[in-house]
């Protein structure tokens, strides 16, 4: 039994000491005056009676009532129910306020009281106080409050004769029964009558209709938010302006939170005094009256509910992490059932009578019921997780949070997370895991309803009907006796507030109350005290946990084959087959990613330990270590799954003998993890250990030795099922009835057991953080913050108390300083934590915890003894046999700068490396070293998988390609040990993801980081590769200065004239094959008595250049004169150099070339030589330079044979070039007439070039396109004036070409010619629409601005420098404004290619579909598109006649981009090897694009990074390749040889931005002693000479075709060049490399053992599928050796020659080539190209090739013979093919030859072949094998001979005649005198012929 009321008390209004308007609550009397023992008098009931504050009000307003709740230091909570009313001031208050009365009725209003406006007007100027009744009480009967105090306010006003003396004593000293669902009748003597009623069980939350009122102000959803955010610790904060409905939603919503109890700050009403407390930094509940909501803007963390606006705000900082799926949405449907029952019917079509919705009381039930459910889902199988620690005196009870995290699969969600880790939780498992205890309703849910709740999940009516259910059950426990008779209280009247009381509220009589209060509690002293009587059982523990969400966490999950394979490796490893365990360990590795292969492994390890010891030798323990450290690598530190737990015993048992006496244990081994390191993994093991001994504590069978064997086998079996709980459970029953000596003892022996656990476990810790070399404290600092106990800790104690515990030992924190102490000490403070923490919470005595103290430091001290014997003896053993390092071939002058770190090289996302759709086992991850060389960086090893044989792996890329490069931490594939990597991004679309073996320590892979930065950026271009080639490596060596050694620039400009004169007179020799027919300037001879000179014209001004008189011929070249005569070959090729010495003559040609910027005085950026028009000066030339950017005024690059059409190129224009001349308006002003004389100069400049058109220089000065028709703009009529048209859309292209276009289309061939041209060409570039042309720049729309007539000359500049440009009348030239992209651009958008084509990491979703997606983010498809796009307009307007000038942005980049695939699709001559090349040299080099500036090839251009302008031109080239694959003599993998090197810094061809900068840097020197290959061009002749790989063997070029490709990003192809790779050699471009090393053939070994095959495996991305893929006539010659077999004829003679030439073959050691088989080793006769579809180009003498690549090469081979097949010709060796006709045999007859050095004379029959240039011998005249071939290239001399020893002796002397070759000097005789003479003849002529 309990008091109802504890105290009463009246409060009034009284006056502010201060004499503020306000006033103050007076406690005016308090019954019982003493305050009670067990409950003293709560402090602070006058602020909580009038929340608002006290003030007068000026009208009498009707009586309020709420119930108020205070809670005190104990966290017991009083209930204060108080009854407010008003009463007329006295004189004597009004005196004080009268001042305020106006403020303080509007505050009044806006206080929340009722406003009732009253029925009869008070006196006016009176005020009214109020008066407040108070019942302070500590049970929550609100409804017999209310009626009480009702009673108590009745008698007053409607003055019963009743003692209100007797009805307070009444009152006071009434008693209720607590719980257990009884009831009883009061009454307070004034006739009144009332029941109460107990719950039926009191820890069920009572929450009558307020959870219901919470849901219909709020919502569902804002009512699951507040639910979520009470639950994981927010503050929460209610409005309204009722102090009842603030109670009433504060009740509700702890309702809610039941089972868990709300344990922080909890004010329902909080008091506007108290307003600060809202500021507190800890989590609350608080209701505030609405009026001050204002106050409540400035709180940042706080969610607000306004109860009556029915809003919820969360601040913008406030995360509330919502419920897991599927329980939110399960949730969130069944509250809407309940809340809208209509809803389900809502769409039918005949919807059933409208059924009763429930009462407001069952509804607040069944949405109770709803988070009951939800409780018991989320918490099911709790208590499984329980560790029970001590059992006497009291249950000490832990929760293992991160086992039931990971057991219900939610470690991921930070709900649970957080309500685990919350106080409210920390609370529910101190009450609700006692195992033995009274239970609930709750605790019957979550263990035998979960399967039921798990069955009904899908199934709406199901679960609504147990929803009903268990809100029956909790409507019961409310109201258990829901029919009793009703209250019967005296009520006040209607209006009773407003009547004039005869008197206030009288003083009531202390004494009488007292006496009463004093009786009642004599009597209750008497009377014997009322236990309640507890119905105590065992708490069902439930089924165990289960998933709350099935998920499958990967492929790995629950694979029985993976388990499999751990099994059976494990039982190798033990069986001692350590072979076959290696085969598999990739495998299990791989499978051990997943949970249920890790607890395999655990429980498999478990088997082959006996007696806690399993001796391994040290091949076993290395496995069985490394299977740990894998397992270990992906445990969180919490470790969830209980993986570490279940390893923990193992790694203490697996050991080795390294010497007598001294064992290593698998612990030193496996360190490295995360979850060593955290305290929480620690406790929860300890607690877990304990409850394992206190439970064999007290199942040990002690009385029950002399029971039969059988029983005790039963009851042993009883035993092992019953849980820890049950016993803890059976124990907390007994208790009670044990002799105080037998509860001592048990006590004692918990208590020893837990001492004992905390001894075991300080020597587990020690084992486990000391590092094997205890001189390393770098495990320590890694982890640092190792013993931060401060940080969430597993066991329910909440942060603070954890972190005192701590200090109470120590105060440092965990490992942060391990730096500075030694490692012992640190690992001392951490153990000592741990003890001090998990010591008190368990209840050790405080001497048992000074000795673990004292023990701790000695454990820690005695083990690093036992490890330096260990480490010591560790040392010794031989090291693990790791794979032998591959040294790289390294190209002649590379040197090595860092020897190979040893790394694993990992996949990157790209597919063919790991096996991937290509099948296949992975070639990646694989083991090897990475090199730096001067050159390269370079990855060799092997596939660490062995599945995949012993295949060498190269990844190698330029140092200069490097473009991005990033520290990385990932897991070594073998150990799977988290290492420090790098990662290198290469613009050749290399990667190398590494991972750094344990062996390299971290400063190797810094001074690698280093040395890459610094030979990836030299400080000069000297440090580059390409100067350095064949130097010493010194990375320090200071760049020299360009004077000390370079001629002077003059000189140099003078060499170069002189060179060019050289050049344009020699006659224009290629290699090209064919000369196109009608181009008669091209190629022709001068005739006779025409001189080799150029004509420089002598006009130039004596300050900046030097008169021609001065430019002296000289022998010295530079390298860059050899590009300027490549210019001028151009130049002359194309008739635009004049070829004449009198100028009369010069004067007729419309161009010249002018030697003006020789000294690079006028551009510094373009060529010493430039064509310029006739009629313009070199002294005007300086001022149109100015008007553009950078100098770079318009020079002529090209002109077109055909139509004389020219294109120029130039930088943008100045804001004062020709846009100032537009923008210039006719305008009077005389300051314009006077025109700046740079535009005016520009002016001319322009008209010549259109002048020296012949079409358009007719007499009127008007150009008109003849033969031009355009349908759709006949009627218009002509505008006299210049237009501007605008390139808004270059990929727009008219949609009506009428005519079929010269040229060809995509690939498609047009046969028929036509003279017609198609389209209007102008509107294809206006980009407009055929019927409505749209008005140019806001001009209004000029009928005739498209005329037919068109413009002489088109400037195509950028639309941003031409806005506001005015067409200008009688101008011949058209602007063309467009948008192109800049160089910025392109770098950001190759970035993104980069990404695409080599992502770095596997993607997300694998699949073609992500790749196309981020190549299309890249846009680097769109930017090749636009150029194509822009430049085919271009070549139609060249080829209708049209001059066009590209004036885009510097002229360098863009502009270079354009014009190059201009000319290439226009001149078939760009198409062929030499032409080209010469576009190269001509338009990139020596027209200055910035090749080092793009390239960031220095320090200096490191912060501009790279931009591929050069590669998205060949990218252009590649596009146009695909489409018109006959049109180009070169093949794709020229294009990507090019891409490769002009970015690899190997060769000097593409560094420096200028010839002016080359000329520079070149030194004399190096000048004379020509240095290997530095220069691309020599490199590819070299090579070309020795394999046909740059041919494109499909060449059949359409004589003068021009190529219109398809630009629309449909028709574009992404470049293999970006995407393949062959990681059996590295990339392919650097050919010394790609070849392989020269070895003798099978049949041949020199240790003379049997034939070894070189094994050959082709799968994707390994090896190139061409090798053991033939071309097309290795295969025709396959199937004709095939056919011969089966037919059974004998095999023709090109079998032998066949069968001989594969021999020679690989004697030379060339490549089984990369798409050249020695098939297309092809003949030269001319004829053949075309029928056999192949060419090899004719060698500069005769038809001979040298085949050696490098003086070292031929060397190489092992034979005289082979020596010399290696230098045979390939043109030679394809010659014993036979082809269709008969050998060339033009003289055959018998020689006698003499033989080597002391050989005889031998007769031979020779056959002399003039088609093929050969001599050739045989045995006899039907030998049909070849005895030796004697090639006339090679031949100096025929001469007459002298008989030498050994000669016939019969034949004359005269018959003897020698042939000397280059190599030797052959002796010959012939059988006669005519015959010798014969032979001589036809060799002689022969000779001249060639």
């Amino acid at each position: 039994m309990a008091r109802l009321a504890d105290y009463f008390v009246l409060v009034a209004f009284g006056p502010h000491p201060r004499g503020s308007g306000e006033g103050q609550g007076q406690i005016l009397q308090r019954f019982p005056e003493k305050d009670w023992e067990d409950n003293p008098f709560p402090q602070g009931i006058e602020l909580f009676c009038q929340p608002s504050g006290w003030q007068l009000c000026p009208e009498r307003n009707p009586p309020t009532f709420f119930v108020a709740v205070l809670t005190d230091i104990n966290s017991e909570r009083h209930y204060c129910a108080c009854l407010t009313f008003w009463e007329p001031v006295e004189p004597t208050q009004e005196v004080v306020c009268t001042e305020d009365a106006t403020k303080r009725e509007e505050e009044a209003c806006e206080g929340g009281q009722a406003q009732l406006s009253p029925t009869a007007p008070a006196q006016p100027g009176q005020l009214f106080a109020p008066k407040t009744l108070v019942l302070v009480s500590r049970l929550d009967h609100m409804e017999v409050f209310r009626n009480s105090l009702g009673l108590i306010y009745a008698i007053h006003v409607e003055g019963l004769n009743v003692c209100l003396e007797n009805v307070i004593g009444n009152l006071l000293t009434c008693t209720v029964p607590l719980a257990g669902g009884s009831q009883r009748t009061i009454s307070l003597g004034a006739g009144d009558r009332q029941v109460i009623q107990t719950p039926l069980a009191d820890s069920l939350p009572v929450s009558r209709c307020s959870v219901a009122l919470l849901f219909r102000q709020l919502g569902i959803t804002n009512v699951l938010s507040l639910f979520c955010a009470a639950l994981t610790e927010h503050k929460v904060l209610f409005l309204s302006r009722s102090y009842q409905r603030l109670a009433d939603a504060c009740r509700g919503l702890l309702a809610l939170l039941f089972p868990l109890r709300y344990s922080f700050t909890y004010v329902p009403i909080l008091p506007a005094q108290l307003l600060e407390v809202l500021s507190t930094p800890t989590p609350f509940i608080i209701g505030v009256n609405a009026a001050f909501q204002a106050e409540t803007q400035e709180l940042l963390d706080v969610i607000v509910a306004d109860l009556d606006g029915g809003t919820v705000t969360v601040p913008e900082c406030v995360h509330i992490p919502p419920l897991p799926e599927p329980l939110q949405s399960q949730t969130h449907n069944v509250l809407s059932m309940v809340l809208d029952p209509e809803l389900e019917l809502a769409d039918l079509a005949f919807p059933p009578p409208t059924t009763s919705a429930s009462s407001l009381k069952m509804q607040d039930k069944e949405l109770r019921a709803v988070f009951l459910r939800l409780f018991a889902q989320l918490l099911q199988g709790y208590r499984w997780c329980l560790h029970i620690v001590r059992i006497h005196p009291e249950p000490v009870i832990r929760f293992h949070k991160a086992a039931f995290l990971g057991q219900r699969g939610l470690v991921e969600d930070d709900f649970l997370m957080k309500v685990l880790e919350g106080m409210a939780f920390a609370g529910f498992v101190s009450e609700r895991g006692v195992p033995y205890r009274s239970t609930d309703l709750f605790d019957e849910l979550v263990a035998h309803e979960v399967a039921r709740m798990r069955a009904d999940e899908n199934h709406p009516q199901r679960v609504l009907r147990h929803v009903q259910e268990l809100a029956e059950q909790l409507y019961k426990n409310e109201n258990p006796y829901p029919a009793v008779t009703m209250h019967k209280v005296q009520r006040p009247g209607e209006a009773s507030h407003l009547r004039r009381t005869p008197r206030p509220f009288p003083r009531l009589d202390e004494g009488t109350i007292q006496w009463i209060v004093d009786q009642a509690a004599a009597k209750m002293q008497s009377a014997p005290p009322a236990v309640k009587a507890e119905r105590k059982t065992t708490v069902p523990s439930g089924p165990p946990m289960t998933a709350i969400l099935e998920r499958c966490s990967g492929p790995h999950i629950n694979s029985a084959r993976r388990l499999e394979v751990v099994r059976n490796c494990i039982s190798y490893v033990f069986e001692g087959k350590m072979l076959e365990a290696k085969k598999l360990l990739p495998a299990v590795l791989r499978a051990l990613k997943g949970r249920a292969a890790r607890r395999c492994l655990a429980q498999e390890l478990h088997l082959h330990v006996q007696q806690n010891r399993a001796v391994l030798d040290h091949q076993q323990f290395d496995f069985v270590v490394r299977m740990m450290n894998c397992c270990l690598q992906d445990c969180t530190s919490l470790d969830e799954h209980g993986i570490a737990a279940a390893l923990l015993p193992l790694v203490t048992a697996f050991c080795r003998k390294l010497s007598p006496g001294v064992t290593q244990f698998a612990y030193s081994c496996v360190q490295e993890h995360v979850v060593w390191s955290t305290p929480q993994f620690w406790e929860a093991m300890f607690y877990g250990d304990v409850q394992t001994h206190i439970r064999a504590l007290y199942l040990e069978p002690s009385e029950d030795g002399e029971s039969p064997s059988q029983e005790f086998g039963e009851a042993q079996y009883q035993d092992d099922q019953r849980s820890a709980l049950d016993v803890a459970s059976e124990q907390r029953r007994l208790w009670p009835t044990l002799s105080r000596e037998k509860q001592q003892e048990l006590v004692q022996k918990e208590e020893s057991t837990v001492f004992s656990q905390a001894i075991h476990y300080a020597n587990r810790m020690s084992y486990l953080l000391l590092p094997l070399d205890s001189s390393k404290s770098r495990l320590l600092r890694e982890r640092a913050g190792l013993g931060d106990l401060e940080s969430a800790s597993n066991s329910l104690i909440t942060n603070s108390m954890a972190g005192s515990v701590a200090e109470s030992y120590d105060t440092e924190s965990g490992f942060e300083d391990a730096e500075t102490c030694d490692v012992a000490g640190a690992v001392v403070r951490f153990i000592n934590r741990f003890v001090d923490k998990v010591c008190t919470e368990s209840g050790v005595t405080s001497d048992h915890l000074k000795g673990l103290h004292v023990m701790v430091p000695d454990i820690v001290q005695m083990h690093i003894e036992t490890l330096e014997a260990v480490h010591r003896e560790s040392k010794r053993l031989p090291p693990i046999q790791k794979p032998k390092l591959l040294r790289p071939r390294l190209l002649p002058g590379e040197e090595c700068v860092l020897d190979g770190l040893r790394v694993y090289l990992l996949p990157d996302g790209r597919e063919a490396g790991v096996g991937g759709s290509g099948g296949g086992p992975a070639l990646l991850p694989a083991e090897g070293a990475v090199f730096l060389t001067t050159y390269r960086v370079i990855f060799t090893g092997m596939p660490t998988d062995p599945l995949v044989g012993e295949q060498v792996v190269v990844r190698s890329f330029p140092v200069a390609t490097l473009t991005k490069e990033k520290r990385i931490s990932v897991q070594t594939p073998v150990d799977q040990l988290l290492q420090d990597g790098l990662q290198l991004r290469s613009c050749t679309f290399q990667l190398l993801k590494m991972a750094f073996d344990e062996e390299v320590g971290s400063d190797s892979a810094e001074l690698f980081r280093k040395q890459l930065h610094k030979l990836r950026y030299p400080p000069d271009i000297r440090g580059t590769f390409a100067f350095t080639l064949g130097l010493a490596y010194t990375p320090g060596r200071p760049a020299r200065t360009a004077k000390d050694k370079g001629p002077s620039l003059r000189t140099l400009s003078r060499n170069l004239v002189k060179n060019a004169k050289k050049t344009i007179g020699r006659q224009y020799v290629t290699r090209k094959k064919y000369n196109p027919p009608g181009l008669e300037h091209r190629g022709q001879p001068p005739s006779e008595d025409q001189e080799d000179e150029i004509s420089v014209s002598e006009e130039l001004e004596p300050s900046t250049l030097t008169p021609s008189s001065a430019l002296k011929p000289s022998d010295r070249m530079t390298m860059s004169s050899l590009v300027e005569r490549a210019c001028c070959r151009d130049y002359q090729r194309l008739g635009l150099g004049t070829l004449s010495s009198s100028l009369s003559r010069a004067k007729s040609e419309p161009f010249r070339i002018s030697p003006v910027n020789r000294m690079y005085a006028i551009c510094r950026s373009y060529p010493g030589l430039l064509i310029v028009p006739q009629s313009i000066q070199d002294n005007a030339l300086q001022r149109v330079s100015r008007c553009y950017r950078q100098n770079r005024f318009p020079v002529v690059c090209w002109r077109s044979g055909r139509s004389k059409a020219v294109l120029l190129r130039s930088g943008g224009l100045h804001g004062k070039g020709v846009v100032g001349l537009f923008k210039a308006q006719n305008a009077p002003s005389p300051g314009q007439a006077q025109a700046d004389s740079s535009s005016l100069e520009q002016e001319k400049y322009l008209q010549a070039v259109v002048n020296s058109m012949p079409r358009y220089a007719d007499s009127t000065g008007r150009n008109t396109l003849s033969g031009f028709s355009s349908a759709h703009m006949g009627g218009h009529v002509p505008s006299p004036r210049a237009r501007v048209t605008t390139l808004s859309n270059p990929m727009a292209t008219s949609a009506s070409r009428r005519i079929a276009p010269r040229g060809k289309w995509g690939s498609v061939r047009v046969s028929s010619r036509s003279s017609g041209l198609g389209a209007d060409v102008g509107s294809r570039l206006a980009g407009r629409d055929l019927l409505s042309p749209p008005q140019a720049n806001g001009t209004p729309s000029d009928p005739g601005f498209l005329r037919p007539q068109r413009a002489a000359l088109y400037i195509i500049g950028d639309k941003a420098q031409l806005k506001g440009v005015r067409p200008d009348p009688l101008q011949q030239w058209e602007l063309v404004p467009i948008e192109v992209f800049e160089a910025r651009q392109v770098k950001a958008s190759f970035k993104k290619l980069l990404k695409a084509c080599v992502p770095g990491c596997p993607a997300a979703e694998p699949g073609p579909a992500s790749f196309l997606r981020s190549l299309e983010d890249s846009e680097w498809l769109i930017q090749i598109h636009k150029l194509l796009q822009i430049s085919v307009l271009v070549v139609e307007l060249l080829d209708s006649g049209s001059s066009v000038l590209v004036s885009l942005e510097d002229g360098w980049d863009i502009t270079t981009q354009v014009v190059s695939l201009v000319q290439l699709l226009s001149d078939p001559f760009y198409r062929t090897l030499e032409g080209f090349r010469l576009l190269v040299e001509k338009e990139w080099l020596s027209f200055g694009h910035r090749f080092s500036h793009r390239g960031a090839h220095t320090l200096a251009g490191q912060s501009s990074g790279f931009t591929p302008v050069f590669l998205q031109f060949l990218d252009c080239v590649h596009q146009v390749h695909l489409q018109f694959p006959m049109e180009f003599e070169f093949s794709q993998f020229y294009l990507k040889f090019l891409g490769y090197h002009h970015a690899s810094r190997r060769f000097r061809t593409f560094l420096l931005d200028s010839d002016y900068e080359r000329l520079l840097y070149e030194e004399k020197g190096e000048r004379r002693g020509q240095l290997a290959c530095r220069s691309v061009w020599e490199y590819v002749d070299r090579l070309s000479k020795r394999t046909p790989m740059f041919y494109n063997y499909t060449y059949a070029p359409e004589d003068t075709e021009v190529l219109r490709p398809y630009s629309n990003v449909s028709n574009l192809k992404v470049w293999d060049f970006y995407t393949e790779e062959t990681l059996a050699e590295g990339p392919p471009y650097d050919w010394e490399l790609a070849q392989g090393p020269s070895e003798p053939p099978e049949e041949e070994r020199p240790d003379g053992g049997a034939p070894q095959s070189r094994r050959r495996v082709v799968w994707p991305c390994y090896d190139s599928r061409p090798r053991v893929q033939p071309d097309a006539i290795s295969r025709l010659l396959e199937d004709l050796q095939r056919l011969e077999t089966e037919l059974g004829r004998s095999p023709e003679r090109w079998k032998d020659t066949w069968d001989r030439v594969k021999a020679v073959q690989r004697l030379e050691g060339r490549p089984d080539g990369r798409g050249t088989p020695s098939s297309l080793l092809v003949s030269s006769v001319p004829h053949h190209r075309r029928s056999l579809g192949v060419y090899l180009q004719e060698g500069p003498v005769g038809s001979t090739l040298s085949l050696s690549l490098d003086s070292d090469q031929s060397s190489s081979s092992t034979t005289s013979s082979s020596r010399q097949a290696a230098r045979r010709s390939t043109s030679t060796l394809y010659s014993q093919f036979q082809t269709a006709e008969s050998e060339n045999r033009s003289y055959e007859g018998t020689l006698y030859k003499k033989g080597a050095f002391m050989k005889p004379w031998k007769a031979r029959w020779f056959v002399l072949d003039k088609t093929k240039h050969q001599l050739r011998y045989y045995d006899h005249r039907v030998d049909t094998e070849c005895k030796g071939i004697i090639d006339l290239a090679e031949v100096e001399a025929v001469a007459p001979g002298t008989p030498t020893m050994g000669a016939p002796k019969t034949v004359d002397e005269k018959a003897f005649f020698d042939v000397k070759t280059t190599r030797r000097v052959y002796n010959f005789c012939a059988q006669d005198v005519p015959s010798a003479q014969q032979w001589v003849d036809r060799i002689q002529s022969c000779l001249s012929d060639a």
